[in-house]
């Protein structure tokens, strides 16, 4: 069936529809959009499944949780918790556990579509990031998907309080201490939260509403809008044969994209079942109710906070008196620093690009990583910067398992945090551009076909064939990354906005970021090839074989 034709599913009702509130052309059109069809754009569906599997669960939830920091008695059917003075939002939360049919299932399934939902989230903008897709005319959409990031921590925090135990509460304190080490307002802001002096009363019932009010809203206004805004500007695709920037080549929304949706969502429904199912995650009963005095050992949080963790216990025990006032920077620089540093960056990236490189027009075609070496290199290094502190918010774990001190831990990590980022940037940089080389030495000399062939002098040759279509053509789709016009004229004059030191230091990175690649060429030759080795030996000579065909040597 063409895209022309309308199928008799979508034309009967878009005729009933049309007739009543005149849509049935819009229907007609938008039922038969062309999706792309590649592995990669399903990343993104992980994330937007695990939120309706959120809102889902959360409503089943909040038909028993009581989000009440009163104290009562518990007197449920944990039994070594019974008589254990507690308040009502972590006594509801084990009535759910034990005493409501399916309620730990459902509790389970919650915690681990949330944890599905941000790793999801943070999959697919390293996709759009990796592959340039968030160039113009989808920055405003990158902008978006900064803010759910940012906004999902955050919910990801408040719902992780909510059962008032004994580990939600360490989290509690931790951010208690973040808030108020904030100069001017982090008194408010405190007050705000915990209704008076840590912990106050009223702590749970103000996340309650944030978590399943303000932030949810929020997120669904920021979703819709960032759905709109790819169905409108159509999806981006990998290149390859028949793929332009004017044209999308993959299936239509109905029946093929819906169904292999549909599907999708099922079976990541089925996986966060079985992992709600089989893996315990949160055993609130384990740890008991919070009270201030009380500490859990080697507790860690859930792996989406564990960046900040990781920066406050690195950070040295730094701060400033002055005027009577302490500014805590051991606390305020890892609270902030980090997650500011990459939100900003992610925030402000298409825009620094775009003013690098000078590129102000549309792309609809995302970019292979390694054909862009620089931006990879970056996010890579930022993923490091990411990892590193991940890992040394464990770094007691790491110190006891591994028998390390731990002074010497954190020392090592001090360094590594710095030096681990500049070691990833330099070594993805070579990778992407071998990995270049090695697409030009494909198209230049053909893939390996399995067929050895004797010459007559006794040289012993592998027949070369050139790679499928469909491959050449995905390869072949490199472009070479822009640069600003920044020579001077004949008369040693630079161009205008090139002259002072900003023009110059732009046109100095435009040149750098753009420059490393432009030599090497998808016709087989590169500065560093030019038919030869890097020792300047040629190729090994080729045998007799078909016209189509390439030998090469490998060996007597």
């Amino acid at each position: 069936m063409s895209l022309d034709s309308t199928p008799k599913a979508i034309a009967g009702p878009a005729n009933f529809i049309d007739e009543r509130i005149g849509a049935g052309n819009f229907l007609k059109r938008n039922l038969r959009k062309v999706f792309p069809d590649h592995w990669s754009f399903l990343l993104g569906e992980i994330a937007l499944y695990s939120f309706v599997i959120l809102l889902l669960t959360g409503t089943f939830l909040t038909f028993w949780f009581r989000p009440s920091m009163g104290e009562v008695t518990y007197n449920g059917a944990y039994a070594p918790l019974v008589g254990v003075r507690m308040s009502e939002a972590y006594a509801s939360s084990l009535h759910i556990s034990f005493d409501v049919r399916g309620g730990l299932l459902i509790r389970q399934i919650h915690h681990w579509a949330a944890l599905l939902f941000v790793a999801g989230m943070m999959v697919h903008m390293l996709r759009v990031f990796f592959t340039g897709a968030y160039r113009k005319p989808r920055e405003l959409n990158w902008i978006i998907g900064v803010l759910l990031l940012t906004l999902a921590l955050l919910e990801g925090l408040t719902g992780y309080s909510l059962p008032d135990d004994l580990l939600s509460g360490a989290g509690l304190r931790i951010t208690e201490g973040v808030a108020i080490s904030i100069p001017l307002v982090g008194t408010y802001i405190t007050y705000f939260l915990f209704g008076g002096e840590y912990p106050g009363h009223d702590v749970i019932s103000r996340f309650y509403s944030i978590h399943i009010l303000l932030i949810p809203g929020i997120l669904l206004a920021l979703i819709s809008a960032h759905l709109i805004l790819m169905w409108v500007q159509k999806h981006t695709q990998m290149p390859g044969k028949g793929r332009t920037e004017q044209n999308v080549v993959g299936a239509p929304f109905y029946p093929s994209f819906m169904a292999k949706s549909g599907a999708y969502f099922l079976f990541t429904f089925g996986v966060v079942a079985l992992l709600g199912t089989f893996a315990q995650i949160n055993p609130i009963w384990l740890f008991g109710p919070y009270t201030p005095a009380d500490i859990s050992a080697g507790s860690q949080p859930d792996f989406y906070m564990g960046f900040l963790e990781g920066s406050l216990r690195l950070m040295p025990s730094w701060e400033i008196n002055f005027l009577g006032y302490t500014l805590p920077l051991s606390v305020l620089i890892p609270a902030l620093g980090p997650m500011g540093l990459i939100m900003t960056g992610l925030a402000l990236y298409p825009f620094a690009e775009q003013w690098i490189t000078g590129d102000r027009s549309e792309h609809h075609l995302a970019d292979r990583p390694r054909n862009n070496p620089h931006r990879t290199s970056i996010g890579i290094a930022a993923i490091t910067f990411y990892g590193l502190l991940w890992l040394l918010g464990a770094n007691d774990w790491i110190s006891a398992k591994f028998h390390i001190s731990l002074y010497t831990t954190t020392e090592v990590g001090r360094v590594l945090i710095f030096v681990g980022p500049a070691i990833a940037y330099f070594v993805t940089y070579r990778m992407c551009i071998g990995l270049q080389r090695h697409d030009a030495d494909v198209l230049s000399h053909g893939v390996e076909s399995g067929v050895i062939k004797r010459l007559p002098h006794g040289e012993y040759i592998e027949v070369h064939v050139p790679p499928a279509e469909d491959i050449a053509a995905h390869v072949r789709g490199k472009k070479a990354i822009p640069a600003i016009a920044a020579a001077p004229d004949r008369d040693g004059i630079p161009p205008k906005g090139m002259r002072g030191p900003i023009g110059r230091l732009r046109a100095r990175l435009s040149e750098t970021y753009s420059g490393d690649t432009e030599a090497i060429s998808l016709d087989g030759h590169d500065g560093h090839h030019n038919g030869h080795d890097g020792h300047g030996a040629p190729h090994a000579a080729v045998g007799a074989g078909p016209a189509d065909e390439t030998t090469k040597s490998i060996g007597h």
